[in-house]
């Protein structure tokens, strides 16, 4: 077994702000940026137009709704401003499609105002807007397939948009009215109406400006086919973009252009688990179901395809555009370093200017800084930023320079450890079959010791000692790391399966003297620590898993007798208990718990993720038992 290069591999295109003849790099222009940072936004602000004195025949749906506003309060605002900012950095498509998305919900909005009818308002939460969690998502009011496309260069007048506005108002009064609350008119200034035709008029004029983009003349795009329709005409290609808009853009660029077979999994496909499969037939052991012939050769996805699939039927990820943070490409790459990779180095190819890195990097601190001068993003809401309080400069600038060891795993990053190791013994079976029959027949306590060897950059962390696998009464694996005088070393997965790293050829030495009485001292710490729930099944209190079972318990404490409290909500809550979370899980839940998520919108979270089994990983290959265990135990001897 061995473990695959990770090798960046920058992909330079041309990006001239100057030039003419470069549409998409002028949308980057002071001007054009200037136009965004300074939108009003305000069907994101709403609770800044309440008037002073309020109707006094308002009921008791409207304050409420008036006081749902009221808690969006600016930060809406930063979050719509930073997705723009992020299409713009997607695709040039991207942003003027969603620029004319909301151009389209500003004018349904002033034709509800100037006729003084009920305004329909939809999702007001962070969580709506973040692609991480809604890959199609650029507002909060959802629109009909018709408005998916942007329109021909003629339509792009006012008086399109009005004409339009007031047939898709008529349809969501007429057909969709109990998918929205609808807030009376009467309860906002007048520069709610004021500053939502400011707005529409400066998007347009956006739209004007760049006019219609040809794929000719989309550089970035250009590159793109370079790469996998000429220089490498025959391998696979899985391609990662963090907006559904530019993987259905690239999706049918790359069909014109002649590739063959290209694949488009997001947020709206029926069955991404299958797409996968479909596109890592080996890896999946889908070989009959997908022959050769019925495989597409380049996978464009959003971050919908969870860290549970196998990818690793290819070996070259592109990453379009470029989250905030690194760990994001670090985790995608993941999705195709697994088990069963049969490439010695995986290319991981990022899109970058060909004159650098700088432009995007002072984008990036522009923003930052006009969204908390405004006060737009507070306290909690920096996990928009992908837990960057600035933007990651030096990763951006590693990426461009192909440094090596930019996207290796963090060391104690937290992975889907059950699945991994499923993956080596699916490995060693199929390689040696007689391994399956020779291992199930082991007795538990078995054991064995092999040559230490320490970090040579850090050995105070790397102690000889003992690796002990443990199940404990209540069916919960741990991994726990020893050292020589009966103290924790880990319980990092990742620490620790690296470290068991050997191959068949490995030679085993004699047992230590202290072997026994370590492991005896790892299955004391495990119990004690499953017994209180403190750091062990659940992981540190800190951790994405702790406090998303603590929340829930509580929710279902105060939910107790609650008739609409489901058996789905349940088994969900019980299934955080019982099994690991996949890294996608791990990561949402983070990111959502640290945006102050309400308890109702987790359990609804967790509910759904359970339900697209994209919650935890079940390895349903170990029989349950109701008694304690030491699987097995490996000695690393100095």
């Amino acid at each position: 077994m061995y473990f695959p290069i990770r090798q960046p591999v920058s992909v330079k295109f041309r990006s001239d702000s100057e030039d003419p003849a470069d549409p998409c790099a002028r949308l980057f222009r002071d001007d054009i940026v200037n136009i965004i940072d300074h939108l009003n936004l305000p069907r994101y602000g709403r609770s800044l137009y309440r008037k002073d004195s309020m109707p006094v025949d308002l009921t008791a749906s409207d304050l409420r709704i008036l006081d749902d506003l009221s808690r969006a309060g600016k930060r809406m605002k930063g979050f719509c401003r930073t997705n723009l900012f992020k299409r713009l950095e997607s695709s040039a498509h991207a942003l003027l499609l969603s620029i004319h998305r909301h151009i389209l919900r500003n004018y349904l909005e002033i034709h509800a105002l100037e006729n003084k009818l009920p305004i329909p308002i939809g999702q007001q939460e962070a969580k709506h807007l973040d692609t991480r969690m809604r890959d199609a998502g650029d507002g909060e009011l959802d629109l009909e397939d018709a408005q998916e496309e942007l329109p021909p260069l003629g339509q792009w007048d006012e008086e399109h948009y009005r004409h339009e506005a007031a047939k898709l108002y008529g349809f969501l009064a007429g057909h969709q009215s109990k998918r929205y609350k609808w807030l009376r008119t009467d309860v906002f200034k007048k520069t709610l109406l004021q500053d939502l035709k400011k707005d529409a008029e400066a998007l347009r004029g956006i739209l004007t400006e760049s006019g219609e983009i040809p794929p000719s003349q989309d550089f970035k795009l250009q590159s793109l086919i370079r790469l996998v329709h000429l220089e490498f005409p025959k391998e696979k290609f899985i391609l990662f973009t963090q907006f559904a808009d530019t993987a259905h853009y690239l999706a049918a660029a790359l069909h014109a252009a002649g590739v063959d077979s290209v694949d488009c999994a997001t947020g709206d496909s029926e069955n991404p688990a299958k797409q996968a499969w479909r596109f890592s037939p080996e890896s999946n052991e889908k070989l009959k179901e997908f022959p050769p012939g019925k495989q597409p050769r380049v996978l464009i996805a959003t971050d919908i395809l969870s860290e549970g699939q196998n990818l690793q039927d290819s070996a070259r990820v592109i990453n379009y555009d470029l989250p905030w943070a690194i760990i994001r490409l670090i985790q995608r790459a993941g999705r195709v370093d697994r088990i069963g990779q049969k490439s010695d180095t995986i290319q991981c190819y990022s899109f970058l200017p060909a004159d650098g890195v700088e432009e995007i990097i002072r984008l990036r601190q522009r923003l930052v800084h006009r969204l908390r001068q405004n006060e737009e993003v507070v306290g909690s809401d920096e996990s928009f930023f992908e837990d960057q309080t600035a933007t990651d400069e030096e990763g951006l600038r590693n990426l461009y320079d192909e440094k090596s060891g930019i996207l290796d795993e963090p060391e104690d990053d937290e992975v889907d450890l059950t699945s991994e190791a499923f993956e080596v013994w699916a490995q060693a079976i199929k390689d040696n079959p007689a391994l399956r029959t020779a291992v199930e027949s082991l007795p538990d306590v078995v054991f064995a010791t092999k040559g230490h060897t320490p970090d040579a950059t850090r050995p105070e962390l790397t102690p000889p000692g003992v690796l002990a696998f443990i199940r404990t009464a209540q069916d919960h694996d741990a991994l726990m790391w020893m050292d020589a005088e009966g103290k924790t070393v880990s319980e990092s997965p990742v620490r620790i399966f690296r470290q068991a790293k050997c191959t068949a050829e490995t030679p085993a030495l004699p047992r230590r003297p202290d072997h026994h009485h370590l492991v005896s001292q790892a299955t004391k710490i495990v119990e004690e620590e499953r017994s209180t729930m403190k750091s062990g099944q659940l992981g540190s209190r800190r951790g994405a898993r702790y406090r998303t079972y603590e929340l829930l318990q509580d929710y279902l404490r105060h939910r107790e007798g609650d008739m609409f409290l489901t058996d789905q909500v349940r088994a969900a809550i019980q299934a955080v208990f019982d099994h690991p979370l996949t890294t996608e899980a791990v990561d949402k839940l983070n990111r959502q718990l640290r945006s102050n998520i309400t308890v109702d919108d987790l359990a609804d979270m967790v509910t759904q993720l359970h339900r697209d089994d994209r919650l935890v990983v079940v390895n349903l290959h170990d029989e349950p038992t109701r008694e304690p265990r030491i699987l097995c135990s490996l000695g690393l001897a100095d």
